[in-house]
């Protein structure tokens, strides 16, 4: 199968594995190991777990829990869950308990595969109808059903600012154009390796690097985990071309003291930033040192990562705009939906095959994201006269943090389940390190002995460190409108 650089694809990802199958070129590497697997193994491997998962009696369109880290098992049991007709389920490692076990629930998923690592945190939090998979389930293989493209694939949880995770719902049409976007924006082919430093679990991970390794016919080179002294020599074991990151890692890479090769540099063609705004002097100084054109884009989980990207050079990149609509559309809508003017600040709305198909029984969320054939994201901006699009603001309340969505409310709900707290509310703090660090004010009862420790470590026993508040702040009463609702947004400037 070849890709189109005008149509989206076609078929299932079952049919686009089967094709790379046919060659016997390399899909994987990972530099960590020196491990690799081709696409035939990959695909063998894929279809082996999905008749090991037919044959346990899971059905086409259901949930299938994969808790893994970046590695060849968490690879081999997403395609395995994507060959079957399953919903591959992907568990934010990172998310902390509460959010791990709502997920699991809300998700319906009977069965999971859970890596080594997490398999006590698993044992403690999930639903009791949930089994962990063993290779000895998979042994009683049966034929897999029949893939259309428009049948479940995904189920992946972001952060909303109701303080609940959405599960978002995209179909095998939706999850490959998704990778067919970042692969049509950034001219990719067989020739290309790219490098997955960011998480499987998170969007950005799954769709921009695996699935546009599949749909362009490239190959992958990954690693467990993000490493700012490695990340050099591993893209040089790797042989990689370009790479994916968030602004806190080139952030990191610019501030360590370890340089690329002249071999690795002469490679690359680019590396790429999405999830956040990348600062101008961090991506002005990174290009500077070390010789790489780094492409700013944007992306949601709920269009299967990429919308807008910047032209690859000697295309024009405007610093400070994620870029141009590639594979979609994109709008301005005032606040009465109609189209904002040429430069009017608006809501940015998308339309594209990789649109989700909706959020997972959450009707009212679905009905108000997706109107009229467009998805709104929430974010505001205008389009100048070349279709460049500029991020503006947020109409959600969103934390973003290191390019993770953290909602506040989350974070509310854990200090509120303190008896003492009478007020609480989570909010953003810019930081140099990570675009926006968590911060929270609470008011409290006459005479309550809290600490701005004890509380610290509830909301990181709770949620994780990554997410759990750095300060909290104790005042005798936080800001509110006419309404009575606490304006957060005031917090920042009211707190210095």
């Amino acid at each position: 199968m070849i890709l189109d650089p005008k149509t989206p694809p076609q078929g299932t990802v079952r049919d686009w594995l089967d094709a790379r199958a046919r060659s016997d070129g390399v899909a994987l590497v990972f530099p960590e190991t020196d491990d690799q697997i081709t696409w035939a193994e990959l695909r063998n491997e894929a279809r082996a777990t999905a008749e090991g998962l037919t044959g346990l009696g899971v059905r086409t369109g259901e949930s299938v829990a994969i808790v893994h880290p970046n590695g060849k098992a968490g690879v081999v049991a997403v395609y395995g869950a994507l060959y079957g007709g399953f919903r591959a389920t992907m568990i934010n490692l990172a998310a902390g308990s509460d959010a791990i076990a709502y997920a699991l629930d809300h998700s319906g998923a009977r069965y999971a595969f859970v890596h080594d690592t997490q398999q006590q945190t698993i044992a403690r939090i999930a639903p009791d109808t949930l089994s962990v998979l063993s290779p000895a389930m998979l042994q009683s293989k049966l034929p897999v059903a029949p893939l259309a493209a428009d049948m479940d694939a995904l189920l992946m949880y972001t952060s909303g600012t109701t303080g609940r995770p959405k599960g978002v719902v995209h179909t095998h049409a939706s999850l490959l154009a998704g990778g067919w976007t970042t692969a049509v924006a950034h001219d990719l082919g067989s020739a290309d390796r790219g490098f997955c430093v960011l998480p499987i679990y998170h969007i950005n991970g799954l769709c921009v690097t695996l699935m546009a390794s599949l749909v362009s016919g490239g190959s992958l080179a990954m690693t467990s985990r993000f490493s700012a002294s490695r990340f050099w020599e591993q893209a040089d074991r790797g042989k990689v071309t370009w790479f994916s990151a968030v602004p806190t890692i080139i952030s990191h890479l610019l501030h360590n003291a370890v340089d690329p090769s002249i071999e690795v540099k002469k490679r690359l063609r680019f590396g790429r930033s999405a999830s956040s705004a990348l600062a101008i002097e961090t991506q002005s100084a990174f290009e500077e040192r070390f010789g790489v054109p780094i492409i700013e884009t944007m992306g949601l989980t709920e269009t299967a990562a990429q919308i807008l990207s910047n032209p690859l050079p000697p295309g024009v990149r405007k610093i400070g705009s994620p870029g141009i609509a590639y594979g979609n559309e994109v709008r301005i809508l005032k606040a009465d939906l109609a189209d904002a003017a040429p430069f009017e600040e608006g809501e940015i709305a998308i339309r594209g095959p990789n649109v989700m198909k909706e959020y997972l029984r959450n009707p009212e969320a679905t009905a108000k994201t997706l109107v009229g054939g467009w998805l709104r994201t929430g974010d505001l901006g205008h389009i100048d006269e070349d279709g460049y699009v500029f991020v503006t603001g947020r109409l959600k309340e969103l934390i973003i943090k290191g390019g993770e969505n953290i909602a506040p409310r989350e974070i509310d709900e854990v200090l509120y389940s303190e008896p003492d707290i009478v007020e609480a509310a989570a909010f953003a703090r810019p930081c140099k390190s990570y675009g926006e660090t968590v911060e929270a004010a609470v008011a409290v009862k006459a005479g309550s002995d809290l600490s701005e420790d004890a509380l610290v470590a509830l909301c990181q026993e709770r949620l994780g460190k990554f997410k759990a508040p750095d300060r909290i702040h104790f005042l005798t009463e936080l800001p509110k409108g006419p309404s009575g609702k606490i304006q957060r947004l005031k917090l920042a400037t009211l707190i210095q």
